[in-house]
């Protein structure tokens, strides 16, 4: 089975007078692959959350379909990190396509069967499977651009390819729009941003790429005589799976800081955002339309906020991404309070600060997957990157759903805001144990 991904062979080289402007051309059409690759992921992952209203009417009750839409979470933290694993010797311009084809045909059973959403435990099992399948995303992606793009112009390129999942995620709402606009049927919501992301999947085929050396093209670091430290010649060199994983993750010390970093990190974002309508009604006194609002700002807030990240990162803090995640976060701590702190009855303040975390939030979640990406060589970076994600999904995004809850149920809402300083606190020391790292680079 394996094989079928198998990483190729290399081409014979290029004349010197074709690999720059081969080189030039590649690197904007793979990176159009990746980005739209990844946005149809977004298409196809949190669908279900739109349906549960209409499954409620049915007769499911909220708790039994939380339980189902757990399963996504849960297969994609461990999905993430071995198939990270398994992309690291694979061909990502298939690797990436078939995950996508596999997560839209389980959108396309519960869009057009019946039997999909007939029990909690199918509908756990499906998404469970799309959950699993949507962790061949991200590590083809982060192979790619180890690959084609060198450390020290990587953060403008990981900062603007990672604004993929907020473009994706946004078009869901839309599509199902359209769908029952035409069709009048909640299972749009399954079918039609599945539709779309069969033909983002053909798409991503068309246009990426495997390895420079496959193209008959050097390593991006001669390419643009750009060399991280310690680099040498067994960085082009396959690694064995054991290699991976005894060698450069589970030896890595740096990797573990930024790891549990993520749990903090992640906590955080999650802790905001899927808490912020229930807080902002009760506590803050805001309509059902305002809540809606400020949810969907958030979101899209991290857009720009994201490609200031990596811009400062990769200029101001030349190429320090622990540093420029430090910075970051304290300003989401400080916004945080503030959002906490503001009393009720200044929705504009409230608003504001809402805004201002999520503009923070997502440059630290896109650093500390960067970070990851630099702290191996490159033949191991799509583990690297599913070791920190496995940490984030199963330990920041489970707690933010269940810790924060029983906090708040225990506590009120102020023991879950100190919940979610001291996951700011916590992020911020951690990071801090790996700038040493971030300034020999």
């Amino acid at each position: 089975m394996l094989s079928f991904f198998k990483s190729g062979a290399a081409a014979p080289r290029l004349p010197e007078d074709r690999i720059d402007p081969v080189y030039r051309r590649l690197r904007w059409q793979i990176f159009a692959g990746i980005f739209f690759g990844y946005a149809g992921y977004y298409l196809v992952r949190k669908n279900f959350t739109l349906a549960i209203p209409h499954l409620v009417e049915e007769g499911y009750s909220r708790g039994d379909l939380g339980v189902a839409l757990a399963g996504v979470s849960i297969a994609y933290g461990v999905s993430k990190f071995l198939m990270g694993a398994v992309s690291d010797r694979c061909n990502p311009r298939i690797f990436l396509p078939t995950g996508l084809i596999l997560s839209a045909v389980i959108m396309l059973l519960f869009g057009f069967t019946d039997w999909a959403t007939s029990s909690i435990a199918i509908m756990f099992v499906l998404l469970f499977l799309n959950g699993w399948v949507q962790g061949m995303g991200w590590p083809p992606c982060g192979r790619t651009m180890v690959h084609w793009w060198s450390q020290h112009e990587r953060g403008r390129i990981v900062s603007t390819w990672n604004i993929a999942h907020n473009v994706g995620g946004g078009l869901i709402g839309p599509l199902f729009i359209l769908g029952m606009a035409w069709y009048n049927d909640w299972h749009s919501a399954f079918y039609m941003p599945a539709m779309v992301a069969l033909g983002v999947a053909v798409f991503a085929f068309l246009t990426m790429r495997d390895t420079p050396q496959t193209c008959g093209l050097p390593p991006i670091e001669q390419y643009k005589n750009d060399y991280p430290d310690g680099y040498d010649e067994s960085h082009e060199r396959e690694f064995s799976t054991r290699d991976i994983f005894v060698k450069h993750i589970l030896n890595n010390r740096l990797l573990w800081y930024i790891a549990l970093a993520n749990v903090f990190v992640y906590l955080l974002r999650y802790g905001i955002l899927d808490w912020a309508p229930t807080y902002l009604q009760e506590v803050k006194h805001f309509t059902v339309d305002k809540s809606s609002w400020a949810y969907f700002l958030y979101e899209w807030a991290g857009i720009p906020g994201t490609l200031l990240c990596g811009w400062m990162s990769d200029k101001l803090f030349k190429g320090n991404r622990a540093a420029t995640g430090i910075f970051f976060m304290i300003l989401v701590t400080v916004f945080t309070a503030l959002y906490w702190l503001t009393p009720p009855g200044h929705a504009i303040m409230d608003m504001f600060c809402l805004i201002a975390i999520g503009f923070l939030i997502y440059g630290p979640v896109m650093l500390i997957g960067l970070h990851a990406l630099e702290l191996v060589p490159k033949k191991a970076a799509g583990t690297a990157a599913g070791f920190t994600g496995l940490f984030g999904y199963l330990g920041g995004s489970v707690a933010a759903s269940a810790m924060v809850g029983y906090t708040v149920d225990a506590y009120g809402w102020d023991g879950g805001f100190m919940l979610l300083l001291g996951a700011c606190v916590l992020s911020i020391v951690l990071l801090a144990m790996t700038v040493r790292h971030g300034r020999r680079t």
